[in-house]
């Protein structure tokens, strides 16, 4: 989980904060609307407004005061209600769903393994076997559109069937830790801290705006559950809040995770020779080498190494 490492970033801290705050600002306009509509409309505000009028002024300013503390107050609470959110939408469940998360990854598990079956299907007749004289077989037109779906659901998972998750979102950034060790050894969730303050500052500008959108996303998500008890006052608000947070959760969160995901997955395409740059830790020279040495690396920032090799680089 790369969730921990977001917790204790503090960059861009004022316009999280101007989020937080436009997003509490709205929540709190639809429950005045919703007020509203079940006493009235605007009639009903005239009689506390008055009395608020006759007021002293500092009572008046107070109670503004206290206006803008409570709702800077709910944006905090939803804010420290972002991460457990997204750990939940991942499905990182409690233990008394257990059951249900064993169900679901199981049908996970099936889809895979019948995207798998179908892209090996298509694949072979696109491209003739090696050493084959046969031309291979028309694929047609709805066909390569079908394995392109499905090349994009593929690349969505994890390919360790023991690292699939129950929900959509999970399976996108649990690829996302996944791929760089597939690909080089390196253990994601291990090495990310590390390869973090490697990163030119135009890496980590866009990597920490998609992880801000997704943490939004997932805001909307809350805020939308949280504008439901509102139906007390007008039923509207019961579609209005299930309509926000339907929204989030099947498009702006998944939407968010996959922009996010890529540029975590770039970012160790990327500057992955930075880091071993920085660790004087000789180059690897092939793709299979480098997965040997990705392990080792992982290891030796995880538990440290006692061996002789290898030989650290000299200082540039």
């Amino acid at each position: 989980m790369l969730d921990s490492f977001w917790t204790s970033v503090g960059g861009k801290l004022a316009e999280r904060w101007a989020a937080v705050s436009a997003g509490a600002l709205v929540y709190w306009l639809g429950g005045l609307a919703a007020w509203l509509a079940g006493h009235g409309g605007f009639a009903a505000l005239r009689p506390p407004l008055d009395r608020l009028a006759g007021w002293p002024a500092p009572i008046q300013v107070a109670v503004l005061l206290s206006a803008l503390l409570a709702m800077a107050g709910s944006g905090a609470v939803v804010q420290a209600l972002t991460l457990p959110a997204i750990r939940a939408i991942e499905g990182y469940w409690p233990a008394g769903l257990n059951r249900l998360r064993a169900s679901r990854i199981r049908r996970v598990k099936l889809s895979r393994a019948a995207d798998e079956q179908r892209w090996l299907e298509l694949s072979r007749r696109r491209t003739p076997a090696a050493g084959s004289s046969s031309a291979p077989a028309a694929i047609t037109r709805d066909q390569a559109d079908e394995l392109a779906r499905i090349d994009q659901r593929l690349r969505r998972s994890p390919e360790d069937p023991d690292r699939l998750m129950p929900t959509r979102v999970g399976n996108i950034l649990r690829a996302a830790e996944s791929h760089p060790k597939d690909k080089y050894g390196l253990d994601g969730v291990a090495v990310w801290a590390h390869l973090w303050l490697v990163l030119p500052d135009i890496g980590r500008q866009e990597i920490t705006a998609a992880r801000a959108a997704l943490d939004g996303a997932t805001r909307i998500f809350i805020w939308g559950l949280l504008f439901l008890p509102f139906t007390a006052w007008s039923w509207l608000a019961a579609p209005a809040g299930l309509a926000c947070a339907a929204a989030a959760l099947w498009w702006r969160v998944p939407a968010a995770a996959v922009v996010y995901a890529d540029l975590v997955e770039a970012a160790f395409d990327l500057y992955r020779p930075a880091l071993y740059r920085q660790l004087r830790w000789p180059l690897p020279t092939g793709p299979q080498q480098e997965r040997i040495e990705g392990r080792r690396l992982t290891e030796y920032l995880w538990r440290g190494l006692d061996s002789a090799a290898p030989t650290f680089r000299k200082e540039d």
